[in-house]
């Protein structure tokens, strides 16, 4: 179990409801979460639906950790749709806590635990634990630095199994988006996927990184949900895993190319 954050002065978020739907702020310009009232497993965020594409790498997952809770989308969406999932969430904002049950975020049970706590400590403190790692963990001021160091993506693959996956949600207005890729690349000796999602309105960008050759265990062709993923959640992931796919047949063809380049250098 983590060690608990120091106490410090969190920002207390707030949750505004419209038309059905509540959403989780920081700030009146940014959506941390966004649940439908009607369907609150569902996730109602595309960057959310594109994290999910791991189950084309990883489709029965046995331990998934995830780092930050913001309104639970993944960890709900998890919950509820693999059955065989043992789900851990750190949360590091008390005040986000205190929100679970507006947002309908499960009670603690024999697989399934949210807790107050540090996500860079976590990393360290729990090598070779889990098949999936999911790092959605902001603050009002965007991504902590403790969430995006070389010595926490190192810490990262170390928390996962062989043949595990780390799920990072980036935005590519950041900065240092490009050095953030780098040193994910560095961790996971380049065994990299990065995935933009395609609303023009966000600026989410999806990077998956394999402890092994995850990968390589996807193949081409007419995109598939994993099989025992029920009908609901395959219909809402078939779009994002249609885009993932698409971006690793490309990183593969752009690899292909680089071979038959430098063979036919001189």
């Amino acid at each position: 179990m983590p060690d608990q954050p120091e106490p410090i002065d969190h920002v207390v978020p707030y949750v505004f409801e419209l038309g059905g739907v509540k959403a989780l702020h920081f700030s009146i310009n940014e959506v941390q979460s966004r649940m439908s009232m009607d369907d609150p497993w569902a996730l109602e965020l595309e960057y959310t639906r594109t994290m999910m594409g791991f189950l084309l790498f990883a489709p029965q997952p046995r331990r998934i950790a995830m780092i930050g809770l913001g309104g639970g989308s993944l960890a709900k969406f998890c919950h509820h749709h693999l059955p065989e999932a043992h789900i851990k969430v750190v949360e590091i904002n008390p005040h986000v806590l205190d929100l679970r049950r507006v947002f309908h975020v499960p009670d603690d049970d024999e697989r399934f635990s949210v807790m107050l706590g540090d996500g860079a400590v976590l990393v360290q403190q729990e090598p070779d634990s889990c098949d999936v790692l999911l790092v959605d963990g902001f603050d009002p001021y965007g991504l902590p630095d403790e969430l995006s160091s070389q010595d926490f993506y190192d810490s990262c693959r170390a928390m996962l199994h062989e043949g595990g996956l780390m799920v990072a949600n980036l935005h590519r207005d950041h900065p240092s988006f490009d050095a953030l890729v780098d040193r994910i690349r560095r961790s996971f000796d380049d065994r990299v996927l990065v995935v933009h999602t395609p609303d023009k309105d966000s600026t989410n960008c999806i990077v998956f990184a394999a402890r092994g050759d995850a990968f390589a265990t996807c193949r081409g062709g007419v995109v598939r949900p994993p099989k025992g993923l029920g009908a609901d959640a395959a219909r809402q992931l078939l779009a994002a895993f249609s885009l993932v796919m698409s971006a690793v047949m490309q990183q593969r063809s752009r690899a292909q190319d680089e071979a038959h380049d430098s063979v036919d250098r001189p």
